[in-house]
């Protein structure tokens, strides 16, 4: 049996030390344009700053009437989510009818499509790439310059991210499903409203649904999020109290956010699974 010996040289070490290589010379020259400092953290400055804010933090605000208007603020950023995702709902579905190809009658060979129709499908399909592409915060700093500050900037950002995201996912959902009992409906002479309704929908409303109730949850982290560039809710009052140093102020209106979307979370999965 030969003896064990003391030193084993790792044989891969010239491939991990060419892969460390070509590591940092990737994130090098990304740390240097991102302008990361993190020893700026340990400046006295900012030192002094985080101790003076970290002292209110640990204390929250509990005066009756700043309490009332976190929860005021709160039914405010629900609002906000649940308005946002109603008027998504308003674009995404009929999107959702134009650039489905299941709902469409060439697909089944009985008709050629007008190039007119090819290019509003085509259209429609931009438009949602173009929406879903920019996130609410931006839609909602855009809104806040036209609109000015509140929650009708956040509701109009929300609807609009969102009625491209549904409307993708709809269609994704619609075109997966069995396509007998829409075909037959279609080349039967039936509408294409008919042929969703009782030919695409029985078979997908459960999923439909599902994700439908899942943006709803996102929603409401949206519209706490847009907040902090004046779209109203929570967000809006937080970034407030942020700016002027009011640490326990922050830490109860954080405390309020994190139950708001474990409640959002919980509200979700039960009626997915209900759903389901």
């Amino acid at each position: 049996m030969p003896a064990a010996t003391v030193h084993h040289p790792d044989p891969a070490w010239r491939a991990r030390l060419a892969m460390l290589a070509i590591g940092t010379a990737v994130l090098w020259p990304a740390l240097v344009f991102s302008e990361f400092k993190p020893w700026i953290l340990f400046d006295l400055q900012s030192l002094a700053a985080a101790s003076q804010f970290l002292a209110g933090f640990l204390k929250p605000a509990l005066a009756p009437e700043f309490l009332a208007m976190v929860l005021r603020e709160t039914w405010q950023t629900v609002a906000i989510a649940t308005a946002g995702l109603t008027l998504a709902l308003l674009g995404a579905i009929p999107a959702t009818l134009i650039i489905t190809e299941r709902l469409s009658i060439s697909r089944l060979g009985t008709l050629r499509m007008h190039w007119a129709a090819r290019l509003l499908r085509q259209l429609v399909r931009w438009v949602l790439v173009l929406l879903r592409s920019v996130p609410e915060l931006v839609w909602a700093i855009l809104f806040v310059r036209v609109v000015g500050l509140g929650p009708t900037a956040g509701v109009l950002a929300i609807a609009l991210t969102y009625s491209g995201m549904l409307g993708k996912v709809y269609a994704e959902i619609l075109e997966s499903t069995d396509a007998h009992a829409t075909g037959a409906l279609l080349a039967n002479g039936s509408s294409r409203l008919a042929a969703l309704l009782y030919g695409a929908l029985p078979e997908s409303s459960a999923e439909l649904v599902s994700y439908t109730v899942y943006r709803w949850e996102c929603a409401i982290r949206g519209s706490a999020v847009i907040g902090f560039v004046g779209a109203g809710g929570l967000g809006q009052r937080m970034d407030e109290s942020t700016r002027m140093m009011a640490g326990g102020e922050v830490c109860t209106m954080l405390i309020v956010f994190v139950l708001l979307v474990a409640l959002a979370d919980a509200v979700s999965k039960l009626l997915r699974r209900r759903l389901g």
